[in-house]
């Protein structure tokens, strides 16, 4: 698909105006070294070229074809096209099920089985086409004029319209576009097979990928790892943040996307940089491609006012980037040298000074230079769109540009707000290659924060690899039996709740002090064994939420009370229209104190099961204050995921509180991960509602638990 020996055109045409008639002439435009074919059996030439019949007709085997032919024909093309030797093809039409049609879904089935049964590589069907610059293969649909030539940057997505648009911008930008690739509906190939053969491309620095959903899970995240190992961002725009959102992609690609939460928790560890919006996604490409990675999150900036400077102080606010401190010489220096009118600091208002004398200007950023603690310096300006706009600003930028060469540092210009440019623009951005131009402080401010963060996680991810794969650990039996039970059940079904914490604590989580009682005089005997107070509950692996219908009774001090909560609860749960039989009575020892969360896995229907943790209790659903993380997971992440997360100041200490051990709280985590790991596909979710974790020397103590396991295509 990439460097074909040839290219042929399906169903072909010179029609003025025609999409056909358009992928024809991009086709011959870009330095194709190889043989452009056309094949449609109406027609006798095309374009002046001869236009053959079919396949046989050609006078060579063909081997990268674009089928430019409505839906219905196209599965019998490939199979004849894969018949007569080609390799890879292109499918253009839409029509295979994006709207959930019969005749489309059965179009798509039949499209599945030829790439299955011939192994031809598809990209498409619903596609615009690709552009690979190194070897001249255009097949896009763009009626626009191409600027075509090698470059760092490689897209790929499943919306050509994006990849078309952010072609565009980009190039005005200045920034070529080395391969373009739109993948539609992935019947055959798929983003993560792309983003695998570009993360070992030697020519690609920097992958974006707009997606709507993610066909395989296991082979995206193992193309963004490659990436990331290889030094290559994959910045992400994906939709689906909203419910409307995750329906959009739906209807356009006939895919199922999962939480945006979930998606960025997963894939954040695995290299993807996820952007909140088109145009930062832009600002990001501009940063790699110019800087390069890693990033740090120390700015040393200088402003050319007083007022810029707080923006740029109230951009920068939670983003992660700070503004440390200069070094004390770097600080004196610049106060002596900017005087009057300016003010020296992090960051410099470089006011009058610097803006008189080119000079001055440049000494300043050679000062900033010395400073070792800064990562990346930030100046204010903006690149002009007209010869002799702006005064001396050309000598500037070539004097800064040369500088930072020298002195091998990071450096961005920023602009207040976001510019196009002109031809003059991009002549005089072209001549500074080793400095950013950023647009927008808020957006450029987060696109640095987004790179910093990406460095950040590819350095702890290699720390993380090397200590799981050093640990040994193998499943526990009660973990093995339920996969086998699970593969052979005929959907999901609950543990209940006292083999669900029998099955925590077997993996080391501490969980109350609990028997289940089949008489009121067995659940006497157990409740002073266990000790007073006590709570009762009801028991079935049928009955999920007990509070509900008053299957749940706290705080019984004495067999009396415990004897009432006995009949009580078998009374309610009769009351409650409950079909099922009961286990028993689980009589549990009461947990008074500490602070409620909420842990346990989820199975995300896009990114599959991660980890939860956040504010338990009455405050899960009011304060939505949960976080995630892929599986398995390490205690440096589970230390990072509760600290995430808004009730961890209430697990510090707050307001003159003793703190808890966040070790602890971590600990716990980790082991309901390796849990999860254990079960696999067998695992719909685990809810522990509330773990309570406690200050000092005690370990988090889950109070209620539910374990959901199934065959995996009962999920």
């Amino acid at each position: 698909m990439v460097h074909p020996r040839n290219v042929v055109l399906v169903g072909a045409s010179d029609r003025p105006g025609s999409w056909p008639a358009t992928v024809w002439k991009t086709a011959h435009e870009h330095g194709f070294k190889g043989r452009i074919y056309a094949v449609n059996p109406n027609r006798d030439t095309i374009g002046g070229e001869p236009c053959y019949k079919d396949f046989a007709s050609l006078p060579e085997k063909p081997d990268h074809v674009a089928f430019l032919t409505p839906a219905q024909h196209v599965p019998a093309g490939l199979a004849a096209a894969a018949a007569a030797g080609a390799r890879s093809a292109t499918v253009f039409a839409s029509g295979f099920g994006e709207d959930g049609s019969p005749d489309g879904l059965r179009l798509a089935a039949e499209l599945a089985r030829v790439v299955e049964e011939t192994g031809i590589g598809v990209t498409g069907p619903n596609c615009t086409g690709n552009i690979i610059a190194d070897s001249g293969v255009v097949t896009l649909v763009d009626h626009r004029k191409l600027n075509v030539a090698p470059g760092v940057v490689s897209l790929v997505g499943q919306s050509g319209g994006v990849l078309l648009y952010a072609n565009h911008i980009l190039a005005d930008r200045g920034i070529q576009i080395g391969k373009l690739i739109t993948s539609g509906n992935e019947i055959g190939l798929n983003c993560a097979d792309y983003i695998a053969y570009l993360a070992q491309d030697d020519a690609t620095r920097v992958i974006f990928c707009y997606l709507e959903s993610i066909k395989d899970l296991g082979k995206f995240k193992a193309a963004c790892a490659l990436a990331r190992d290889n030094g290559k961002p994959v910045i992400v725009f994906k939709i689906g943040a909203s419910e409307e959102g995750r329906k959009a992609a739906m209807t356009h690609t006939g895919a199922l996307a999962g939480s945006s939460a979930v998606f960025d928790a997963v894939l954040q560890d695995v290299g993807v940089l996820r952007a909140d919006s088109l145009d930062e996604a832009v600002e990001m490409i501009e940063l790699v491609v110019h800087l390069g990675v890693p990033i740090g999150f120390n700015i040393g900036a200088m402003s050319l006012s007083g007022a810029y400077r707080g923006i740029l102080v109230d951009a920068a606010a939670g983003s992660g980037m700070k503004f440390p401190p200069l070094a004390d010489d770097v600080e004196t220096r610049l106060t002596a040298l900017l005087g009057v009118g300016s003010s020296a600091g992090n960051p410099t208002d470089g006011g009058f000074t610097v803006l008189t004398s080119v000079e001055k200007y440049i000494e300043a950023v050679d000062i900033f230079c010395d400073d070792p603690n800064l990562d990346v310096l930030v100046l204010q300006a903006e690149l002009p769109r007209e010869e002799g706009m702006a005064a001396h600003w050309e000598e500037r930028f070539q004097g800064i540009h040369d500088l930072v060469t020298r002195r091998g540092k990071k450096l961005a210009f920023i602009s207040m707000f976001s510019r196009m440019y002109t031809d003059y623009t991009r002549k005089l951005r072209a001549d500074l290659p080793n400095v950013a131009f950023i647009h927008e402080t808020t957006k450029s401010v987060s696109a640095l924060a987004r790179l910093a963060r990406w460095s950040q996680l590819a350095e702890r991810a290699k720390r993380e690899a090397a200590a799981i794969s050093n640990e040994k650990r193998q499943a526990s039996a009660a973990a093995i039996a339920l996969r086998q039970r699970a593969g052979v059940s005929s959907g999901t079904f609950l543990l209940n709740e006292r083999d669900s914490k029998q099955l925590l604590g077997a993996y080391g989580m501490a969980v109350t002090r609990e028997e289940v009682a089949g008489s009121e005089d067995e659940a006497v005997r157990l409740a002073d064994a266990i000790g007073y107070p006590v709570v009762l509950k009801a028991v079935s692996d049928r009955l999920y939420h007990k509070s509900d219908i008053g299957a749940v009774q706290l705080g019984l001090g004495n067999a009396d009370a415990v004897r009432a909560a006995y009949r009580l609860i078998h009374e309610n749960v009769a009351r409650s229209g409950f079909k099922g039989e009961l286990d028993g009575i689980l009589v549990c020892q009461q947990i008074d104190g500490g602070t409620e969360l909420v842990a346990g896995i989820q199975r995300d229907p896009e990114m599959g099961p991660v980890l939860m943790v956040g504010s338990g209790g009455v405050l899960l659903e009011l304060m939505q204050d949960v976080a995630f993380a892929p599986l398995p997971v390490s205690r440096e992440r589970a230390l990072e995921l509760i600290r995430s997360t808004r009730i961890s100041k209430l697990l510090g200490g707050y307001r003159g509180e003793a703190a808890h051990d966040l070790a602890r709280v971590a600990d716990s985590l980790v082991a309901l991960g390796n849990l999860a790991v254990d079960l696999g596909d067998a695992l719909e979710s685990i809810d522990i509602n509330p773990l309570v974790s406690r200050a000092g020397d005690k370990d988090p103590i889950a109070l209620d638990a539910v374990v959901v396991l199934g065959r995996e295509a009962a999920h």
